[in-house]
């Protein structure tokens, strides 16, 4: 069953599904040019990338370096996910994964929406994370800590499953609070970058109460990234389903 209605905000139309996804007027996406994109390609950037393209059995488009361990493969699930495997139960060791090429970089008048639905099984609060935006960098997550000094993402390097919302401009950074994971729970992880002025941040369509500033907004080309290391215990895998970038030209 599905019942599509449109709406407006900050002069968009969008078009949702109110039995699939209510929350989608006061999601991450409710006023990005989406149509438009579809028929102007000046209009905007875009990666949407759902795991079941003409790619998907290679990973082709990735590069997947490992800590010492851990594997970037497709597994058998409805809808096309990837894993990302630490393969691993040494504190640490595991993956870092991100798509080949910086095609977004924050600018002024050049807004930037993003969002993902990943889950992390065995176990979700024994794994070293970092789901987002950064430059290249084949250690995102090193001795327990996020090393990419231009970033915009969630990291978890407390080994306890609590993700924190990350910007880092240069070296400068700082982070709010998210969500924490449940085992084997699907999340959605969405944020929005205005110009180059603020990011706000939503955790299942719904917006977070805090949001970071200029200081702490990357002027760096990024790429999407993905890293699951465990936490010395266990050997954790991060599924994505998807993810979809939207950069205004």
């Amino acid at each position: 069953m599905t019942a599509t209605k449109s709406f407006w905000k900050n002069n968009q139309l969008n078009f949702f599904d109110s039995v699939q996804n209510n929350s989608f007027p006061a999601g991450v996406w409710a006023d990005c040019p989406m149509l438009a994109a579809l028929c102007d390609p000046n209009v905007a950037n875009v990666i949407d990338e759902d795991f079941n393209n003409i790619d998907a059995a290679t990973l082709a488009g990735y590069t997947a370096t490992q800590a010492t361990a851990g594997t970037w493969a497709l597994t058998d699930a409805a809808g096309g996910v990837a894993l990302a495997d630490s393969n691993s139960t040494t504190q640490g060791q595991g993956i870092n994964v991100q798509k080949l090429g910086e095609d977004f970089k924050p600018a002024a008048s050049k807004d930037i929406w993003f969002e993902t639905r990943v889950k992390v099984v065995d176990t979700f609060d024994d794994a070293e994370l970092f789901i987002g935006l950064s430059i290249t960098d084949t250690a995102i997550i090193d001795t327990q800590a996020n090393a990419s000094t231009d970033h915009i993402g969630w990291h978890c390097v407390t080994n306890d499953g609590v993700l924190l919302f990350s910007a880092e401009k240069g070296g400068t950074g700082t982070t709010k609070a998210a969500a924490t994971l449940e085992e084997d729970t699907w999340i959605r992880l969405g944020f929005k970058v205005n110009g180059v002025t603020s990011i706000e941040h939503w955790v299942n369509g719904e917006k977070q109460s805090t949001s970071h500033a200029t200081a702490n907004i990357s002027v760096a080309e990024m790429t999407p990234s993905f890293v699951c290391q465990s936490g010395g215990t266990a050997d954790p895998i991060l599924w994505v389903d998807y993810y979809k970038v939207f950069q205004l030209r």
